[in-house]
């Protein structure tokens, strides 16, 4: 397989392109076209081909063509969905002439806030669009090098990260529709996700939290949205026996939205002392009946 295709400095211009990209980003890993009169027409090409699910292309290097802010949001597109490009490579000059809205398009492919679902199916691949520029760096929005360290640093995490980024609240309906099947599923993805609120990426040679968000704000967090979900699922699924078993089981995570761990076990003690002594008591009344029944 070819791996690195240089054809920088060869005039290709989008005609040459169109008949190169398909095959060029099925094919090879790094593909350099620096200087070749790349266009809109061009760019599009490339964002198609970027977007087909037998793409392998990890580095694109487009410097000194012809770019400007249609053209880098159109190239921006062709990032949703591609799972395997890593580096997108522009001209510090690029960067500096392209307005905010191209901040913004990288913004919305990096992360989408629109949903939840839509902030999963972002892009949690791609994590260079350019060198060590610190001009570069702040022509573009924060949450965009935030998000681009989390794709380098945290892939494994950085889709779970965005999501809490952006979804305080997380909205359980559309899970209602498979009733309490989705139940431990949603678990499963909190527990997952935990780690996110611990993770660091570096910044100017320190470090910093992704969330600022305590162990007990997570867990009211999790709690908060079990409980909803549980609440929303219609009275008749939870009058199933199967069903309320799936509840029992994570009855103790919902039930310290009402009342404090600690409480609950003394109440729960206190309650097995209780039914210890009357158990005490009855056996004793049980044998006294006994004893004037053999009289």
């Amino acid at each position: 397989a070819l791996d690195e295709l240089h054809l920088q400095y060869c005039n290709i211009g989008d005609e040459g392109l169109q008949a190169l990209a398909e095959e060029a980003i099925n094919h090879c890993k790094y593909l350099h076209l620096i200087h070749n009169n790349i266009t809109e027409s061009g760019c599009r090409h490339l964002s198609n081909s970027l977007q087909s699910k037998s793409c392998r292309l990890e580095n694109l290097h487009l410097g000194y063509n012809d770019i400007g802010d249609d053209e880098a949001e159109i190239l921006a597109l062709g990032l949703v969905g591609n799972t395997t490009l890593r580096g997108l490579h522009f001209e510090e000059e690029d960067f500096l002439s392209f307005s905010p809205e191209v901040s913004a398009a990288f913004s919305r492919v990096l992360s989408n806030t629109s949903t939840v679902n839509d902030t999963y199916l972002s892009n949690h691949t791609i994590h260079e669009l350019w060198e060590d520029w610190d001009d570069v760096e702040h022509h573009f929005d924060e949450d965009v090098t935030l998000y681009l360290q989390l794709n380098d640093e945290h892939p494994q995490f950085a889709a779970r990260c965005k999501i809490l980024m952006n979804h305080n609240h997380l909205n359980m309906a559309p899970l209602l529709q498979w009733e309490l099947k989705c139940l431990p599923l949603a678990v499963g993805w909190f527990e997952r996700a935990k780690p996110c609120t611990a993770l660091c990426i570096y910044e100017d040679e320190d470090t910093c939290r992704v969330l600022e968000e305590s162990d007990e704000e997570y867990e009211s967090r999790v709690l908060t949205a079990l409980y909803e979900f549980v609440r929303g699922v219609p009275k008749k699924v939870l009058e199933r026996r199967d069903q309320l078993i799936l509840v029992a089981a994570y009855d103790d995570k919902i039930a310290r939205l009402c009342e404090d761990v600690e409480q609950r076990d003394r109440k729960i003690a206190q309650l097995e002392r209780d039914n210890k002594r009357l158990s005490g008591i009855v056996k004793s009344v049980r044998h006294a009946l006994d004893n004037e029944g053999v009289e």
